[in-house]
């Protein structure tokens, strides 16, 4: 087994689901720039997520359609012109 592979420097971090708002503490070494104050007091570094197991079809058991970029557009603006 390698060692010193592993980060030393984990965190208590939230992360947020943005497309259901559900927020969980967990430990990470994920760099953040913002804040969130926790229910317990403590204030501890956001990191936003557009998909979780709280909202993720596989664990839901539903399909939800999430286009936040607008990726099908691009996808046929790059193709259409080869076709």
């Amino acid at each position: 087994m390698r060692k010193d592979i592993h980060p030393k420097s984990y965190r208590l971090v939230v992360f947020k689901d943005t497309s259901n708002e559900t927020t969980f503490l967990t430990r990470s070494t994920a760099p953040s720039r913002e804040t969130i104050k926790w229910e317990d007091g403590n204030e501890y570094p956001l990191i936003k997520v557009e998909i979780s197991n709280t909202s993720h079809p596989f664990y839901t058991g539903k399909s939800v359609f999430v286009d936040t970029t607008g990726r099908i557009e691009k996808f046929r603006k790059r193709y259409e012109k080869k076709a």
